[in-house]
């Protein structure tokens, strides 16, 4: 029987849910991942260094890596400097890989050299093997450019109306590739602007997708972002997602468990709330993909980060059952 191929384009958390819970499956599992990223320990080192960012790759290494009954593999790979003159803020996952990156020459040789020290159960490419930014594009005409920009609460008072890369950049051939043999693509769930649309706006996508047989999955997030889709649905967050790969998707994936009340709380002094579910046809799949735990702050960790996720495991069932 042929081992189904899998597609998992996106970045950051997301990606790393999605494919923690897909490796635990026969499937051939090859996550494309964003390059834009620009904050945090990540844009330093890319200030610093001039290399690809690393931050959502090292995430997506973390969790395809074997583990042999064990966590210490990925705490390394996770582990964030709480102190220290210049480390502090650093992940050191983020600094292998840019060590791999310096010693290697490119970001692609980087991760076929991390594939085989980390024993990956899956294949971690670009989307693009150029060096990007995220230009950012509001209602007033007004233009940022830095994927940081993001994470500023003040953006909200301002609406996004699109994103691009700059300077211009092709999908990588490789990431082609893998999104025209899959059988199944999935997109998010994941930072909207950030991770998603990132990803999916490089030349080539479109003819990419149109020329694969793959059925198009979409992972709904489970809560808006202020200052990059407040107020958005999820037809509306699905819209956009179809205008940009050329196609529909075959699939939405929507959670339908209610969310903890102080958690709640907690999103809505960030003026932040549950997507709301608005779609009217069949495509539509509503499942309880709520993680039990509640995420916690890292220590050293500059960025603000979500504190309910999806479950990897029950993402994973879906996904199976998809297939």
């Amino acid at each position: 029987m042929e081992t189904k191929k899998v597609v998992v384009i996106g970045g950051g958390t997301g990606t790393s849910t999605v494919v923690s819970g897909l490796k635990h499956k026969p499937v051939d599992i090859t996550a494309l991942i964003s390059v834009a990223d620009s904050g945090g320990s990540t844009g330093r080192l890319r200030d610093e260094f001039g290399f690809q960012p690393v931050g959502d790759l090292r995430q997506t290494l973390a969790a395809l890596a074997k583990e042999n009954g064990q966590q210490w593999i990925r705490k390394l790979l996770l582990y964030r400097f709480s102190k220290g003159e210049g480390l502090k803020g650093h992940n050191l996952g983020n600094l292998i890989l840019t060590a791999l990156q310096d010693m290697a020459g490119s970001t692609e040789n980087a991760l076929e050299i991390a594939e085989k020290i980390f024993r990956l159960r899956g294949k971690i490419l670009p989307i693009t093997k150029e060096n990007v930014q995220l230009e950012i594009h509001f209602d007033d005409g007004s233009t940022l450019v830095g994927e940081h920009w993001l994470n500023k609460h003040s953006l909200g008072e301002r609406k996004i109306t699109h994103i691009r890369l700059t300077p211009q950049a092709k999908i990588f051939g490789k990431s082609a590739e893998a999104i025209q043999e899959a059988h199944l693509i999935v997109i998010g769930p994941g930072d909207y602007y950030a991770s998603l649309m990132a990803a999916l706006v490089v030349d080539g996508i479109k003819s990419a997708m149109r020329k694969s047989k793959a059925k198009v999955v979409y992972i709904a997030n489970l809560m808006s972002r202020y200052n990059q889709t407040h107020g958005m649905t999820v037809s509306e967050n699905v819209k956009g997602i179809e205008q940009v790969i050329g196609r529909a998707c075959d699939c939405v994936v929507v959670n339908s468990k209610t969310f903890p009340k102080r958690v709640l709380e907690y999103y809505e002094k960030e003026q932040e709330y549950p997507v709301e579910n608005d779609m009217k046809d069949g495509r539509c799949i509503q499942e309880n993909l709520l993680a039990k735990q509640v995420a916690v702050s890292v220590n050293g960790d500059e960025l603000d980060r979500s504190y309910i996720r999806h479950d990897s495991q029950k993402i994973a069932e879906v996904l199976w059952k998809l297939l």
